[in-house]
């Protein structure tokens, strides 16, 4: 077995990427590839955006979006926010999780980030713990979340 790698997503990593992302959510609909290759590249391209994928043997075992924000409060230091966080089921418990997130939060202090956010639509204590192993403060803020109706 290959050491994992981390590194920042390729477009040719969109499947594996969609493949990850159902064990995420598995209950979401199933995009339309075409809508689904657009929507990957502008993610890509935009430069706001990092998606980090942790590769081994061939294979994309996890990945995280980090999002860099600019912004005029705080000295003009930007924020970051992670979403998508997912380890392959079959390669959970063994650091990837954290590495991955580790390449993020390493990118979003290189970029001065005052701080970086996560979010988690997980109660389960071993998810929270998880979060908090990485160095996520749980009850920093109040997080308020909005849907769209």
């Amino acid at each position: 077995m290959a050491d994992p790698r981390v590194r920042a997503a390729a477009q040719d990593d969109l499947t594996a990427v969609l493949a990850l992302y159902r064990q995420l959510h598995p209950a979401d609909p199933v995009l339309d590839r075409a809508q689904a290759e657009a929507t990957w590249s502008r993610l890509l391209s935009c430069g706001v955006t990092t998606v980090f994928v942790i590769e081994q043997d061939d294979l994309l075992v996890a990945s995280c979006t980090l999002a860099i924000v600019p912004n005029l409060s705080r000295g003009g230091q930007p924020y970051g926010v992670i979403e998508n966080v997912v380890t392959d089921g079959a390669h959970r418990r063994r650091g990837l999780g954290r590495a991955v997130l580790s390449a993020a939060l390493r990118k979003a202090w290189d970029a001065q980030c005052y701080k970086v956010v996560l979010a988690t639509g997980s109660a389960r204590e071993s998810t929270l713990r998880f979060y908090e192993g990485a160095g996520f403060q749980r009850n920093a803020k109040t997080y308020f979340e909005i849907r769209r109706p």
